[in-house]
């Protein structure tokens, strides 16, 4: 072989997601077998396969056949670079933001992106959530200068105009019991997915939450946080929200960053 590898490499890769790609004809002798084709097949579905099974909300609200004939064009623009499987998908959600069968659907993307931020909570580092005996602990006047971050497995989203959270929630576990789906209030709502333990846990968000972990995020103190968290709610109860958060396991002593 005159090729060298990085050469071989990439035309072996266009004839496997691209078969009349122009750059995989020096392969010809080799894709022109029976057998690439049922390798070309195999290395598809094994693709589909893995964005599927990371992405189970999405794939059970819009059905298999419908998931999986978006997946194939996803897999062969965008094939995976990291032998992690759990790892491919991640800009799934913005693919669908320009996929045209899904235009009209514009709660799809959303989806993914929680089941995404499902995946990304899992795969996180461990840490010690901060809780409420910790904060007791704190004199009245420091309190508002303590320093939280939110957990690194703490993911949330706020969803201005659509119940992406309820569309999630409801198809995410079929073994819960969660309703109709004609139950489903459309209007804006928020989600909180985290990990303080081994399972990644998911909840309901207030607006005023999200905006709270946003300001924590950025390295603000809680009085900060709380300040932004009444800027978006005035009526937002903050002994309540902080309690929330900390019984979620949302928030750590130790430094992290929302992605």
């Amino acid at each position: 072989m005159t090729q060298d590898l990085a050469t071989f490499q990439s035309a072996f890769a266009s004839a496997l997601l691209h078969p009349g790609d122009p750059s995989a004809q020096p392969l010809g002798s080799l894709t022109a077998q029976p057998a690439f084709a049922v390798y070309r097949n195999t290395v598809m579905k094994g693709c589909i396969d893995a964005l599927e099974a990371n992405f189970p909300s999405l794939a059970l609200l819009v059905g298999q056949d419908w998931f999986r004939a978006a997946a194939a064009v996803y897999v062969a623009a965008h094939p995976p670079t990291d032998g992690r499987m759990l790892h491919f998908g991640e800009d799934f959600a913005d693919f669908l933001d320009q996929f045209e069968p899904a235009r009209e659907l514009t709660y799809l993307a959303d989806v993914a992106r929680l089941d995404r931020c499902w995946t990304e909570a899992h795969m996180a580092a461990d840490a010690s959530a901060a809780d409420a005996s910790f904060l007791a602990t704190l004199a009245p006047e420091a309190l508002g200068n303590t320093m939280l971050t939110p957990h690194p497995a703490a993911r949330w989203h706020w969803f201005a105009t659509q119940p992406v959270y309820s569309l999630w929630h409801h198809n995410r576990d079929t073994s819960l019991q969660h309703g109709s789906m004609d139950e489903i209030h459309w209007q804006g709502e928020g989600a909180l997915l985290t990990r303080p333990h081994d399972a990644v846990l998911w909840c309901a968000a207030s607006q005023a939450d999200c905006a709270f972990l946003d300001a924590c995020a950025t390295g603000q103190p809680l009085g900060g946080a709380a300040a932004a968290a009444l800027h978006t709610d005035p009526a937002v109860d903050l002994a309540d929200l902080l309690a929330r958060l900390l019984r979620a396991g949302a928030l750590t002593c130790s430094p992290t960053r929302n992605p």
